[in-house]
C-alpha cells in the first residue's frame, strides 16, 4: 500500500516566499540603458572632425569630450563605444604630437646651413690657388655638357669642374623640404654656364628634376623674420 505526504500550508507558504525573494533581483534589475554624456560626447566628436579633420584631436574641445566620456558608466549600453571612442582619440592625438614634432625638426634643420659634401671644391693642402681661372667659351644656352633635368647630384658634386655647389633646402608645393644646387660665383663657371647663373636646380630622388629662378626662391630667416630672397 502506498503512502502519500502533503505539505502543510505553513510550508507550502514558506516554499513559495522563499520563491518569490529569490526571484526578485532579478525582477528589480533594470535593463541597460544608453548613455547620455555619450551621445553628447559623439555629437560633439562628429562635428569638430569634420571641421579641421586630424588636426581636431589637439583642440583643445578633445579633452571635454573625453571627460564626457568618461562619465559613461559600465553597465550602459554604450560603454563599449565610449571606450573605444576614447581610444581613438589617445591615438589621434599622440599622431599629431608626433607629426608636429617632426614638422618642427625639419624646419629647424631647413634652417641650418647646408654642409658642403666632403673633398667638394677641395685642393691638396700645401698648393697654392692658380693665379687665375681658365678662361671657358661664353654659353649662349644650355650646352649639352651642363646639368639638366635628369642629372644626379652626384655629377653635381663631382664633375662639370666644380662649378655647382649645394644650397639651403627649399620647401617645393606639394613635394616637401628638397636639396638645391646652384652654380658658384666663380668667373669661368660664370661664363661656361652663363645661362644657369640665375637658376638653382632642384634635387628629388637624387635626381635634379626642376629648374627655377633664384627670384622665385625664398628663405626662411633663422630669427622667424620675413623671408627674403634666396637668390640675392
Amino acid at each position: 500500500m502506498r503512502t502519500y505526504s502533503f505539505l502543510s500550508g505553513r510550508a507550502l507558504t514558506g516554499l513559495l516566499t522563499a520563491l518569490f525573494l529569490a526571484a526578485a533581483p532579478m525582477a528589480c534589475r533594470k535593463p541597460a540603458q544608453p548613455s547620455e554624456a555619450y551621445a553628447q560626447a559623439r555629437t560633439r566628436f562628429t562635428r569638430i572632425y569634420a571641421e579641421k579633420g586630424d588636426a581636431a584631436f589637439v583642440d583643445p574641445q578633445m579633452n571635454e569630450i573625453d571627460s564626457l566620456l568618461a562619465q559613461v558608466p559600465e553597465s550602459s549600453l554604450d560603454a563599449v563605444s565610449a571606450r573605444e571612442l576614447r581610444a581613438r582619440i589617445q591615438n589621434g592625438r599622440q599622431q599629431a604630437e608626433a607629426q608636429a614634432r617632426a614638422q618642427s625638426e625639419a624646419l629647424a634643420k631647413a634652417r641650418e646651413p647646408a654642409s658642403m659634401p666632403s673633398g667638394f671644391n677641395s685642393r691638396p693642402s700645401g698648393l697654392p690657388p692658380p693665379e687665375e681661372e681658365e678662361e671657358a667659351p661664353v654659353d649662349s644656352g644650355t650646352p649639352s655638357g651642363a646639368p639638366q633635368i635628369g642629372t644626379s647630384a652626384a655629377e653635381l658634386a663631382g664633375g662639370f669642374s666644380n662649378c655647382f655647389q649645394k644650397g639651403e633646402q627649399v620647401d617645393v608645393r606639394g613635394r616637401g623640404l628638397r636639396d638645391r644646387w646652384e652654380l658658384q660665383d666663380r668667373a669661368a663657371c660664370r661664363q661656361q654656364y652663363a645661362s644657369l647663373q640665375d637658376q638653382v636646380l632642384i634635387i628629388e630622388e637624387g635626381k635634379v628634376f626642376a629648374l627655377a629662378p633664384k627670384s622665385a626662391i625664398q628663405v626662411m630667416p633663422s630669427d622667424g623674420g620675413f623671408p627674403s630672397d634666396g637668390g640675392r
